[in-house]
């Protein structure tokens, strides 16, 4: 895609959104990267579901330390793997109170070194919380730039890295929720609604749906 219709693509998204933000529901830092790490491969509704339950009863460390995996469980079920998951998050809480004294660490290799904590996941912690301006690519953000060309790759890392390469600084830290929420809501996987799209003359995917 040619860097002036980047341009244009970014600001229209941004007409619509001036001031994104993730749809997990979450108060602190913490919180928030517990909502991340239960939400892979679950809707962030499922997961705010779930959270709403378990943040009144633990929303810190050592909180949900003292609720025990099984506690946890029973507060997660809901969510798809939440056996894994609540593994993850229990051993996530006790390096933070042992490595980090609770507090969400702001180091790239400290987030990624948490159990069920990966690049994306800590990119979105970067951004969200820290406001560094990190593009986490997941299944959206890798469907809209693959289609509309404006980063394509084959893998994940791929179109992350192309990501950064060609998203102007003025917009880069925000694109990671602009084209995670054009993915979610209008270039969706098996029925994008091409007609309502604000980029569908900038977009160089052949197989754009007409209008109805």
């Amino acid at each position: 895609m040619k860097r002036e219709n980047v341009v244009e693509l970014f600001t229209r998204l941004r007409e619509l959104d001036p001031h994104p933000t993730t749809e997990l529901e979450y108060t602190t830092p913490f919180e928030l990267l517990v909502a991340v790490i239960l939400s892979a491969q679950a809707t962030d509704v499922g997961v705010n579901k779930a959270t709403r339950r378990l943040y009144p009863v633990a929303r810190t460390p050592q909180a949900i330390l003292d609720l025990g995996e099984e506690g946890l469980k029973r507060h997660i079920a809901t969510i798809g793997l939440f056996n894994a998951k609540a593994k993850n998050v229990i051993a996530t809480c006790r390096i933070l109170i042992e490595s980090h004294g609770g507090d969400v660490p702001r180091d790239r290799a400290a987030l990624e070194a948490l159990p069920g904590v990966g690049r994306k996941t800590a990119n979105v912690i970067l951004n969200t919380v820290f406001g560094e301006p990190t593009i986490a690519v997941d299944t959206h953000i890798f469907r809209v730039a693959n289609r509309t060309g404006l980063a394509a790759g084959k893998t994940v890392r791929a179109v992350e890295d192309r990501l950064i390469k060609v998203v102007p600084v003025e917009f880069r830290l925000h694109a990671h929720h602009w084209l995670i929420l054009h993915g979610r809501y209008t270039c969706k996987a098996r029925k994008p609604d091409c007609p309502r799209c604000v980029i569908r003359d900038l977009c160089a995917w052949r197989h754009k749906t007409p209008a109805a």
